[in-house]
């Protein structure tokens, strides 16, 4: 609710923490993408960023901007596009593969990302070979079902 009514006031969400039921401890959005994303090792680089592109936290030297995070989340659900003209992150552009409602998937060679659109946010991860696509969609859709459950 504290995130809930901060965001009524009119903080904007990068200023939102995350917060775990136990109240003792409480993740910043960067921890999030350090330890529960890099840490694992079969993500490469991440970013959270909100639906309107804002970046709330990258890993370190990854430089996706806002502007391809808005892009990316505008065209989320037009698969035409995605298709058409494919994902552009960190000035990388790769293939779109496939996606519905809530993931997206895009290659480029033996690396590619995952995304996961959640409640007010997206997770984006990358990685590369040795990495399978299926090891870094486990790591970040654990993630993401972990925030749309606290309700980001």
């Amino acid at each position: 609710k504290q995130w809930y009514q901060r965001r009524v006031h009119g903080e904007s969400a990068s200023t939102l923490q995350p917060q775990q039921t136990s109240t003792t401890h409480k993740m910043s959005w960067q921890q999030y993408v350090d330890e529960q994303l890099i840490a694992t090792k079969v993500v490469k680089d991440a970013v959270i960023a909100g639906h309107d592109g804002n970046i709330w936290a990258a890993s370190k030297d990854f430089s996706v901007s806002a502007e391809e995070m808005k892009k990316i989340a505008e065209n989320f659900n037009n698969q035409e596009v995605m298709a058409m003209n494919g994902l552009v992150v960190a000035g990388t552009k790769y293939m779109y593969l496939s996606s519905n409602e809530r993931i997206i998937r895009a290659k480029k060679g033996t690396a590619g990302i995952h995304l996961m659109k959640t409640v007010q946010a997206l997770i984006l991860s990358s990685y590369a070979d040795p990495i399978t696509p299926e090891q870094c969609a486990v790591v970040t859709e654990k993630l993401g079902d972990y925030l749309i459950e606290k309700g980001f």
